[in-house]
């Protein structure tokens, strides 16, 4: 989906009279429905395990002409910022919500519940944005964001003890990551509720209740 495939001829003989221009509201409606289409394609052909779906498998999805998926994204970048909308949307109240707990402790805890809730969401546009990252500054400055919510998230929680730049914090920041996510999800076959209880086990291990 990197090139752009030019529209078709009009057929020979065509005039002006029997194609009579379309109301440019009526255009930009289905546009809009097509792309929104389209985008819900790719986000569940990708969710199904598609790294990098296809124009083709995409257009069947959407219910959409090849033709429509190249006209109206013509590059990566664009479907990357659309995906990347979609998904904020969706994880972004989430990182913001207060954290409940009485302690410290309590509220880490409940991050780490948080964090699987949203690594979870979006694992699947995670790995196969990771395939492509190197070919996308799109894509390296998600990523980049992305460690810097959550990073923030841990900096919130933790007593100024544990400030970043500490052994413990930097520590923390590491075994609760999407990197030791996906790690405990595909390389270590772990089910969502195990990889949870390993992400706990760890901040257990590196900071104990008292």
């Amino acid at each position: 989906m990197t090139s752009q495939i030019s529209a078709s001829r009009s057929r020979p003989g065509a005039t002006a009279a029997e194609s009579p221009p379309e109301n440019p509201d009526g255009r930009r409606r289905r546009a809009d429905t097509s792309r929104q289409r389209i985008i819900e394609a790719m986000m569940d052909l990708t969710r199904a395990g598609e790294v990098s779906p296809s124009a083709e498998a995409v257009a069947v999805k959407a219910g959409v002409g090849r033709r429509t998926v190249f006209r109206l994204f013509s590059d990566m970048e664009t479907v990357y910022r659309e995906i990347h909308q979609v998904m904020m949307g969706r994880i972004e109240p989430v990182f913001r919500a207060p954290l409940e707990g009485r302690s410290w402790r309590d509220r880490l805890d409940a991050m780490i519940e948080r964090r699987a809730k949203i690594f979870e969401e979006i694992l699947p546009f995670k790995t196969a944005a990771d395939t492509q990252r190197h070919l996308s500054p799109f894509l390296q400055e998600d990523h980049a964001q992305l460690a810097r919510m959550t990073r923030q998230m841990l900096a919130d929680v933790l007593p100024k003890k544990m400030a970043p730049g500490s052994r413990t914090f930097e520590a923390l920041d590491a075994a609760l990551s999407m990197e030791m996510w996906q790690r405990l999800r595909h390389d270590q076959s772990l089910s969502p509720k195990a990889a949870r209880a390993a992400m706990k086990h760890m901040a257990g291990a590196l900071v104990p209740r008292p």
